[in-house]
């Protein structure tokens, strides 16, 4: 490894520095009194929380296998290089589903198959480009001790590979799909004395599953849809997120601020739209020319807008403005709610 290192400086020795230690757990004390706090780690990772509830999710839900349980939560690493925004820092929030099957090879080949396939095309729905993801396998030098098969999903973002080679670029991983065999549950039942086997009752067999997991991280993937979805063109930004990823699906104006009668209007057509809880949140802005209020709506990823003018009070027709195209339609408000949730779905 040493070698290699150097062969990327131009084949010229590097002046190492003596080995140091370092700890990537994140420190913290605990207790009242000062000076008798004891010392504690924040959690590292999320996984393990999942398998020691194991038996109690079995015990309380009756579940068969295959079952899976997912969370959702923060993780802490003293990083030793964090950057690039919120791609690497030192609180971070993950995803992840533990998957449990039976312990058969082509049963858990199906399932890691089937994951793998899964989540990638979660990815795709919520409207990332699939030219930038790719699948990535560990080679088996790099699998981490308890992985019998590791692959990556990575983005090919702008950030530059640091000690990798010119061919990666920028890919940069967000989620993993392991397979963990049945190496957590063997661990937790050695070390803890607890039966955390699994009674199949077609079979009349004991077993512990293996389990495969998917484990992504949401600060990541929130980072990599919104480079995604950001554009300019002739001096407009522009944030095309998908309408379920959007922070406001729809957003309401009337045309002029200063007219008593449009503004009745628009809160009308306002209230309308928030009966869907499919539109919820809705943006109210009355403030500025109708193109300023278009342009910041652009920026902050809001699908579609719907102005109140004069016409609207004559035939109570809006019109809806598109994001993307920039183009409009006008429609009766009585329609809105059914037009947008449709484009929306």
């Amino acid at each position: 490894e040493i070698g290699d290192h150097e062969k990327s400086h131009s084949g010229q020795k590097v002046a190492w520095t003596e080995p140091r230690k370092f700890n990537l757990l994140v420190e913290a004390k605990v207790g009242v009194v000062e000076d008798q706090k004891t010392k504690v780690y924040l959690r590292g990772e999320i996984t393990q929380g999942v398998h020691v509830n194991f038996k109690n999710v079995l015990d309380s839900s009756r579940v068969q296998i295959p079952f899976g349980i997912a969370q959702i939560g923060k993780a802490f690493r003293n990083e030793i290089t964090p950057g690039n925004f919120t791609f690497r820092s030192r609180e971070f929030e993950q995803m992840e589903l533990q998957f449990y099957v039976r312990p058969e090879k082509e049963e858990s080949k199906k399932w890691y198959e089937y994951w793998r396939q899964e989540r990638l095309n979660w990815y795709l729905r919520l409207g990332i480009n699939k030219k930038k993801l790719r699948f990535r396998q560990h080679r088996e030098s790099e699998r981490a001790h308890y992985a019998k098969d590791a692959w990556d999903i990575e983005y090919e973002s702008p950030f530059s590979t640091i000690g990798g080679s010119a061919s990666d670029g920028g890919w940069k991983e967000f989620e993993g799909i392991h397979d963990r065999g049945d190496w957590d549950l063997k661990q937790h039942q050695q070390y803890s004395g607890v039966d955390l086997s699994y009674y199949d009752q077609e079979s009349g067999q004991h077993f512990l599953p293996w389990i495969i997991e998917t484990s992504g991280g949401v600060d990541r993937a929130a980072l990599f849809f919104l480079i995604d979805a950001y554009c300019e063109s002739e001096g407009r930004i522009v944030l095309k997120l998908n309408p379920k990823l959007a922070p406001y699906k729809v957003a309401v104006f009337p045309l002029l601020a200063n007219k008593p009668d449009l503004v009745k209007k628009a809160k009308d057509v306002y209230r309308l739209l928030s009966i869907d809880h499919r539109l919820l949140p809705i943006q109210w802005d009355d403030r500025g020319n109708i193109g300023k209020r278009y342009f910041a709506q652009d920026e902050i990823g809001t699908p579609y807008c719907v102005t109140v003018d004069f016409q609207t009070l004559e035939d109570d027709t809006v019109t809806i403005r598109d994001r993307d195209t920039t183009k409009q339609e006008r429609v009766k408000s009585s329609t809105l709610v059914e037009i947008i949730s449709k484009k929306i779905a």
